[in-house]
């Protein structure tokens, strides 16, 4: 007896130990959604089953179903050991009895052995008396669990739509209510059943339970194949309309102002007049080709690297423009290879400088963009200001760097010379001898510790690429990686600014989207915060963006010095505040079904849109995307920054509607769709280059283009709507394959109506297609004695000239030949100069 107390004694220490272990362990990763338990607040809008606030499922349920998750996995461990140890104690037992009874058969030859003690009856009556405790808390946990897969339908995908359906409802929830009761009975079965060491009252319900749980899995499967299914559309209509209306909710689409707008082709030139600010913002150039013209012209030394284009709006000398712009950052690897030494790569060379920035509108006459901020430093025409144009923290720096040291740190060229600097800013830290230590064990360098050019008031930056320093101070954010650069006109000074996100897979009845992060499927998205970093300093400040998002201000309750009010970001720095592109590209993809209100038209699938197409570089056809642009909105007398994109319907070229963000002031964040009407046709992008390859005029210039040597790239069809119009506007570049290595813009397709033209610049096109407006500075055109005639008719004089020099070829006569194949290049001397710019 005192033996099996001693027995019992430790397997409960044992127990209890091996608990706490676990139990400490699963807290301490659960500590941020305990918090954000204590701390959610309601979102004001509850579910349309059970009538819980959204907070339930975003903020506490989760916590609970982990826990009680934790606790079963813990109580089923717990069983496993339980019954090992007993399982041990009776096979020691057993062989111990085994070995007597080999003994007694040398005495007796006669008598058998008796294998009936090793794992009998009463060895599994002991083990269930043992558990008796535990199988009673499995069984009440397992209710519990069943009772909260109830809250799981509202995200199930059974049935027409996202969340629970006719058959989830009616069969489904009935199921695990039973279940949830079931195992709460069971509980008590269980527990009399253990103490009597009655198994077939232990067990019994258990097995009618198991039971229950298949036979029902397999009626709601019949009810879903042969009831529901023949009668779909009135057995789900109440749950489509739950679905559209709480996924407009979470993907903020349910507040969209939608305007009727007649899309006519009488735009006149009163109406071009009256809209300059628009016509001087519409965009004919494109970021991709712009990249490679800005590393190609502004790059300077092969050591710096403009990363990508940014897309903004500044005043400027006075004028609300649109502008390119990128930050020229410095990347090490770029360093020739006997320059890549440790010295250069972490002490000299340690920071970007300045930015280059061009307006969207204008271009050279040899096709690159007019950039009005430029070189090293900068220089510029206008009042544009920059007064602190290093680049410390950016998208490229992904290496530390050591400042204020001996070594002067590489500045910037200036002709044969270098001019060098030194660190002024604030961050970084001091490199005392304990601090150099362990970064050169950190950063795996020696040199850190040894070298004679650091000492007590060098400094060393780390974690400088942006996007990994805002996500090392708050990764419970999601971020776009894409950062804007801002030049903030009031101090001068240069910040990044990135999107953060707030995201949930807990809204119930919302559908689901992975493009916000490959492989979890969101249903709830919300651009909360926007965060500032000071491209010297590497200051960050995080900035609440949408104070009405539950998320958002949960984390603001927990971390309570991290987030500030957008009120008190700088004046300067608001200005170019953006609404996020990943966002609107995200609603922009839900709101192609999701517009729908009506059931009916929702389960049919009748309105359903897609994404506009054009054809774009030299890729081929694909979706058109978004892209900022300036126009006005109806009733509106300013021109706005607004994020953009249009829509076709599904397996069509036609425009049906054209969606827009708005960024500006207090305006930020509303939603706006242009419908068009449907009982004309409204080209879409796709339609546009369609018209392109069959313009007898445009096509032959092309095509004329590419048997010349050079490639033809297609840029973004640009829609605007102007009055009660929309004019459609594309870019087209050259490649050269031998003179250049980056695209030039050299024509420019407009088009309105059922006119379509090309023509050099755009201000010509816009005379050609609506006469002759007030006058506008024009960008210069190269004068050669065809100054009068245009690339079109030159293009008809080559092919009339090359005819006739073919026919004096078949008739023998060389003379008149050799005359026409003079003035043949004369003609293509003149194309080039139109194409490519006077000779250098």
């Amino acid at each position: 007896v005192s033996l099996n107390k001693k027995i019992n004694l430790y397997i409960r220490l044992i127990t209890i130990g091996f608990g706490l272990i676990i139990t400490s362990n699963i807290v301490s990763n659960m500590w941020f959604e305990i918090l954000q338990y204590i701390h959610g607040g309601d979102f004001n809008i509850s579910d349309p089953i059970f009538n819980n606030d959204i907070s339930f499922y975003v903020f506490k349920l989760p916590l609970i179903n982990t826990a009680v998750n934790s606790i079963i996995s813990l109580l089923f461990l717990l069983i496993v050991v339980t019954v090992l140890f007993y399982g041990y104690l009776a096979m020691k037992d057993s062989f111990k009895n085994m070995s007597q009874q080999f003994e007694n058969i040398h005495q007796f030859p006669r008598q058998h052995i008796d294998l009936s003690g090793i794992l009998n009856k009463k060895f599994i009556e002991r083990i269930i008396t043992q558990l008796s405790f535990m199988g009673v808390l499995i069984f009440i946990f397992l209710g519990i669990r069943n009772a909260l897969r109830c809250y799981e339908l509202l995200y199930s995908q059974l049935g027409r739509v996202f969340g629970a359906g006719y058959t989830d409802i009616n069969i489904t929830l009935n199921l695990y209510r039973i279940l949830a009761v079931g195992c709460f009975i069971a509980a008590i079965t269980f527990f009399i059943g253990a103490r009597k060491r009655n198994l077939k009252l232990a067990l019994s319900l258990p097995a009618i339970l198991i039971f229950i749980s298949i036979l029902g899995t397999i009626i709601a499967g019949g009810v879903e194949k042969f009831i529901v299914e023949p009668d779909q559309l009135s057995k789900e209509t109440k749950y489509m309309e739950y679905s559209i209306k709480y996924t407009q909710n979470a993907y903020k689409l349910n507040n969209v102002k939608t305007i009727e707008f007649p899309a006519k082709d009488d735009l006149t030139i009163e109406d071009i007049r009256n809209n300059p600010e628009v016509i001087d913002n519409i965009r004919i150039n494109d970021q991709e080709p712009l990249i490679q013209v800005y590393n190609q012209l502004q790059g300077i030394r092969p050591y710096y690297v403009f990363h990508d284009i940014d897309v903004d709006r500044y005043v400027i000398d006075g004028v609300y423009k649109q502008v390119f712009l990128s930050a020229r950052e410095l990347d090490q690897a770029r360093l020739n290879e006997q320059a890549r030494t440790w010295v250069n790569q972490y002490l000299k060379y340690t920071h970007g400088y300045g930015i280059a920035v061009s307006t969207v509108n204008n271009v050279t006459p040899q096709g690159q963009p007019e950039i009005f901020v430029r070189n090293i430093p900068p220089t510029t025409d206008t009042d544009f200001k920059i007064e602190r144009p290093e680049i410390y923290f950016g998208e490229r720096t992904n290496n530390y760097v050591i400042v204020n040291t001996d070594e002067k740190e590489f500045d910037y060229p200036s002709g044969a010379d270098n001019v060098e600097t030194t660190y002024e800013g604030d961050a970084g830290i001091n490199l005392s001898f304990l601090n150099r230590l362990l970064f050169s064990i950190r950063e795996g360098s020696y040199r850190i510790l040894i070298s004679n050019n650091i000492d007590s008031n060098s400094k060393i930056l780390i974690n400088r690429n942006i996007v990994q320093r805002v996500h090392t101070i708050a990764p419970f954010l999601y971020y776009d990686p894409d950062a804007y650069i801002v030049v903030n006109q009031d101090d001068g000074k240069m910040y990044w600014i990135i999107e953060g996100f707030t995201a949930s897979d807990r809204y119930p009845y919302s559908y689901p989207t992975d493009l916000f992060i490959p492989g979890w499927n969101v249903n709830y998205i919300r651009n909360s915060v926007k965060v500032v970093v000071d491209a010297y300093n590497g200051s960050v400040d995080f900035y609440i963006a949408d104070e009405e998002d539950p998320i958002i201000n949960a984390y603001d309750k927990i971390f309570t010095d991290l987030l500030k009010p957008m009120s008190e970001m700088p004046e300067g720095l608001q200005n170019h505040i953006k609404y996020s592109q990943k966002l609107f590209d995200i609603q922009t993809d839900m709101y192609r079904l999701y517009h729908i209100v009506n059931p009916t038209v929702f389960f049919g699938r009748e309105d359903y849109w897609d994404v506009a197409k054009e054809k774009y570089m030299n890729q081929g056809e694909e979706p058109a995307g978004s892209s900022y642009l300036m126009f006005k909105l109806p009733d509106e007398e300013n021109v706005e920054f607004l994020l953009t994109t249009q829509y076709t319907p599904q397996n069509k070229d036609n425009m049906i509607a054209l969606f827009a963000a708005r960024n500006d002031g207090e305006n930020y964040g509303e939603l706006v769709l242009y419908e068009f009407p449907k009982t004309k046709t409204i080209p879409g992008p796709s339609m546009i280059e369609t018209k392109i390859d069959q313009d007898t005029e445009i096509s032959s210039q092309l095509t004329l283009w590419s048997q010349m040597g050079s490639t033809v790239l297609r840029g973004n069809t640009v829609v605007i709507p102007i009055e009660e119009s929309l004019l459609y506007v594309e870019p087209i570049y050259l490649k050269s394959d031998t003179d250049s290595n980056f695209p030039e813009m050299k024509m420019v397709v407009v088009s309105i109506g059922d006119k379509i033209l090309m023509e050099p610049t755009l201000d010509r096109a816009i005379e050609k297609l609506f006469g002759v407006s007030e006058q506008r500075p024009e960008r210069p055109i190269v004068e050669t004695e065809y100054d009068d005639t245009n690339i079109n008719n030159l293009i008809n004089k080559a092919q009339e000239v090359f005819n006739d020099a073919n026919e004096a070829s078949k008739n023998g006569n060389w003379a008149e030949y050799g005359k026409k194949l003079n003035e043949l290049e004369k003609i293509l001397n003149q194309l080039n100069n139109l194409i490519n710019g006077e000779n250098q």
